[in-house]
């Protein structure tokens, strides 16, 4: 029997996924990191992106959209603090083409009371969600 680990996935919302894992890959900061279980400790600012929860050696794999969060790694528990997560067969492409059309726009008509870093955030967001819905979509074919 492979070794696992426990993971946590939570927004602001809700709980999405809490069990047991063998794998976790994440997008960090400074990059994808992958966690597997006696990983030493470690804390990480995630981007919007996917995290991927590999649950069996069969293959099984939970992925969930995050718009950013923190990842904090402890000796037997993995824990995403997400600002916003979604698991990605409820990612909804219509509505991240409209964020992305919005934050565009807002980036290109700036105005003095403009929160450039707010709209390039969104733009950055509505873009990962669109990255994800294609992945998902060449992995269904």
């Amino acid at each position: 029997m492979a070794m696992t680990f426990h993971v946590d996935i939570v927004s602001a919302e809700e709980s999405i996924y809490s069990g047991t894992a063998q794998m976790v890959v994440a997008p960090a900061e400074g990059g994808e990191v992958g966690i597997l279980p006696r990983h030493s400790q470690y804390i990480a600012q995630l981007k919007p992106g996917e995290v991927r929860v590999k649950v069996s050696d069969s293959g099984e794999e939970h992925s969930i959209f995050i718009s950013g969060g923190l990842l904090e790694v402890q000796p037997h528990v993995v824990t995403v603090l997400a600002d916003t997560a979604v698991r990605a067969k409820d990612l909804d492409e219509a509505e991240a083409k409209e964020a992305m059309r919005r934050a565009e726009e807002a980036l290109s008509d700036r105005k003095a009371d403009f929160d450039y870093a707010k709209a390039q955030a969104e733009l950055i967001e509505a873009a990962a969600r669109l990255r994800m819905i294609e992945k998902l979509r060449r992995h269904t074919r």
